[in-house]
Order: structure tokens, then sequence, then C-alpha cells
């Protein structure tokens, strides 16, 4: 090997050494974390802490922030607001706001990516199962909850709950799962069987909630 060559590789050999040692002596290394006994438990901070200047991480929320998130409808009618819709509004406001994505007659528009929201029952058993609100859905609180907090694409979330009502009404009451001159309220709602209802099983696992 040349005198040249040699210079240079011990050269780049140095600039490397020399650039790790620098890098070592800038970095910051956190110190280690306390030694926990077999008795004890490492648990998260509060909110608070969280959010001071230790954690420096996040707010707490508020009680109003929690509120408007914790709008969750259980199948049981838990959690329906007041408020109550018709078939006949949910028709103006269906094609007002839904029908683009959805098509006028419900049938889905698939360049969209907009489902079919009707027809299809009896067809899950076959080789070309439909699914839709009305063939699989079980139960309707899924379907008010999901246009509740999820409709219209555009605009999630803004629906007030007689609009979200009416919707419901107008869907189901074209599926002819209820009668298209029901008021739809939290009281009536419990009144609605869908055509799946009894389409899904219980897990009988006995640890699985």
């Amino acid at each position: 090997m040349s005198t040249h060559k040699t210079l240079l590789i011990s050269g780049m050999f140095l600039l490397v050494v020399h650039g790790a040692t620098q890098a070592q002596e800038k970095r910051i290394v956190a110190d280690p974390p306390a030694l926990v006994g077999d008795s004890e438990e490492l648990m998260p901070g509060s909110p608070a802490e969280v959010s001071g200047e230790n954690g420096g991480f996040g707010v707490v929320a508020t009680a109003e922030e929690i509120a408007s998130i914790d709008i969750d409808v259980t199948p049981g009618g838990a959690g329906l607001p007041a408020g109550s819709g018709t078939h006949a509004i949910g028709a103006e406001i269906y094609e007002a706001k839904c029908s683009v994505c959805h098509s006028p007659d419900l049938q889905g528009v698939a360049v969209l990516g907009g489902p079919r929201l009707i027809g299809g029952r009896g067809s899950l058993a076959s080789d070309k199962p439909i699914k839709t609100v009305e063939s699989y859905w079980p139960q309707a609180s899924t379907l008010f909850d999901y246009v509740n907090r999820a409709m219209p694409l555009t605009l999630p979330g803004s629906l007030t709950a007689d609009e979200v009502y009416s919707l419901t009404a107008f869907i189901l009451g074209e599926a002819d799962i209820v009668d298209t001159a029901m008021i739809l309220d939290k009281d009536s709602f419990a009144e609605i069987v869908m055509p799946n209802a009894e389409g899904f099983y219980a897990d009988p696992r006995p640890d699985t909630p």
C-alpha cells in the first residue's frame, strides 16, 4: 500500500474517532429508574401531574369536554338524548345531507365509498351476502350512535338530536322495519326489533367480558 493511501486512511480513521468522541460528550443520558421492590408497583401519575411541570404533556379534560364525546348509545337505549324525529323530516334531511354518498334510493354510491343502507334481508347465509343496516345490524342503537357520531362525512357530529332521530326513522322506515308514521324518541326506540337481532351470539368463554 502506498504511503499516500496509508496517510489518507489514517486521517479518515482519526476523523471518525474524533466525531464519535464529540457525540458521546454531548449526549445527555437520563438517570436510571428507581428500583422497585417485589411488592411495589409503578403507577402512572394523576392527570394533574401529567399536565404540570413534571409531565409537561397534555391538559386535564374539563367536564364539558368529556360530556361532548360521551355520547355513546347502548343496545338497551341508555345514552339516547332528549328529542324526537319522523320519517317525513328525515327524508328531507337525507336528501340534503346524505343522498350524495348513499344515493337517493339508499342503495349506496360505490365510487364514493358510500355503502348501501337497506335491502339484502335474508341474504347473509347465501353465497353473496348483502350487509346493510336492514339485513345485518342487530340493534337500531348502532344506527343512531353512528349517524350521531360520524355523519355526515363532511361535517361529523354536526347533526342535532332531532335530526338524528329523524334520519334513523327514515332509514328504518324505508327498510320496512318501523312504521313511517312513527314518532321516534327514546321511549319508542325500545319498540324497534331489527331483522337480524338474533344473528349475533354472546361469546361463551368465561374470561371474555
